[in-house]
């Protein structure tokens, strides 16, 4: 049997700033293994289903480490049991939600459709999740059981390092958005540090998104961006972005947690966005690998932004990472969260073979991409 382990490169470490390395197996999926086409709203219900129980028994296994063995497994060197306990709670709610409504119409004669009424329920059902239901479905089991515990273990090891080193996992204020508040099967693209030179993978990526019908909120960097506007003129970068949504992600791709100048980096950044491109500027900010100071809030409040984070990171900045893993893995997250904030980044070429095929795989499903005027509206 197959199974995709994915090395991860370390964060870069900036001076004055706190960064963990990244794990050492990332997990990146394999549709292939999965035996039908996800077609249909039924059909995507069935696979969603599956990777739920997955992702459960893999957490159901998880609390049966103590911390001492878990920490070890997670190669860390801090541990705070606090946040590993709150994260494993906030993701027991947010499986059995998915899983009810994955299973609303089914009955259990299907695959995979246990009897689930609360949150107990789906423990048990997860915790009894040891084989797959018929043979079709056993090359794609051991896959997945290998996917999701190797996935659980990258969501635990940022659950454990926070608040110290924090990440998108968790929210610090209302002020922060991540995507689970959206509506079943709906998604958000979102794409950092660009944008890249003129006619550069930027550029691409923007065709690829208006042939598709679809747009997408991007954060860029101030400096790059100011390097486009000296490179073209403010309004044929006005014209780049037109009918997308565009907010900012700092002047450089430095950690806030811990730079003295950390407002600085909003504000200009926001400004820069603000004044240059009116028509598509949306009040919202991402820091620098979503790690951002736990007091942020009041400062975010009082200017009217929101911090936007995300709930699938499709790894696309990760250089071991093909474009081929990523797309598979960012659909089994889709069918595992039902909606949510994609990250992709459009400095890197990788999103623009993904975004068309998740398009195509999922287009008679019930998905619906998110238009990012009305995402940002509602914020």
């Amino acid at each position: 049997m197959r199974r995709i382990f994915l090395s991860a490169i370390l964060l870069v470490v900036t001076a004055g700033s706190l960064h963990a390395a990244g794990p050492s197996d990332v997990a990146g999926g394999d549709r292939a293994f999965w035996p039908s086409p996800i077609n249909s709203t039924a059909s995507f219900d069935l696979a969603s289903r599956a990777e739920l129980l997955a992702f459960g028994k893999a957490l159901a296994d998880s609390e049966r480490i103590d911390d001492q063995a878990l920490q070890q497994q997670l190669q860390i060197k801090s541990f705070d049991h606090a946040s590993v306990e709150r994260i494993r709670a906030t993701y027991w709610q947010r499986l059995t939600a998915n899983y009810m409504l994955a299973a609303a119409h089914c009955d259990n004669r299907q695959p995979f459709c246990a009897p689930v009424h609360d949150q107990a329920d789906f423990k048990r059902a997860a915790a009894a999740f040891v084989a797959a239901p018929a043979p079709e479905y056993r090359a794609w089991f051991d896959q997945a059981s290998t996917f999701q515990h190797v996935y659980l273990n990258e969501l635990l090891r940022l659950a454990a390092l926070f608040p110290r080193v924090n990440s998108e996992v968790m929210s610090f204020s209302s002020q922060e958005i991540d995507g689970h508040a959206l509506g079943d099967r709906e998604f958000l693209l979102s794409f950092d540090d660009g944008p890249t030179h003129a006619g550069g993978s930027t550029d691409a990526m923007l065709q690829i998104l208006r042939s598709l019908h679809t747009n997408a909120t991007f954060f860029t960097l101030g400096e790059p961006l100011q390097a486009r506007l000296k490179q073209s003129s403010p309004a044929s970068v006005a014209a780049l972005y037109q009918g997308m949504c565009v907010g900012a992600h700092g002047w450089e791709h430095r950690s806030h947690s811990a730079w003295p100048q950390w407002q600085d980096s909003v504000t200009r950044s926001m400004a820069l966005v603000h004044d240059n491109l009116p028509d598509s500027y949306v009040p919202l900010f991402r820091p620098p690998f979503g790690q951002r100071r736990p007091d942020s809030g009041d400062f975010f409040a009082q200017h009217g932004w929101h911090v936007a984070l995300w709930n699938i990171d499709s790894q696309d900045w990760n250089a071991k990472v093909g474009a081929e893993q990523v797309k598979q893995r960012v659909l089994t997250l889709m069918l595992l969260w039902r909606h949510g904030i994609i990250l992709f980044h459009d400095i890197h070429t990788k999103a623009q073979v993904s975004v068309p095929w998740l398009h195509d795989q999922v287009r008679d499903a019930g998905v619906q991409w998110l238009d990012c005027h009305r995402f940002s509206a509602g914020t």
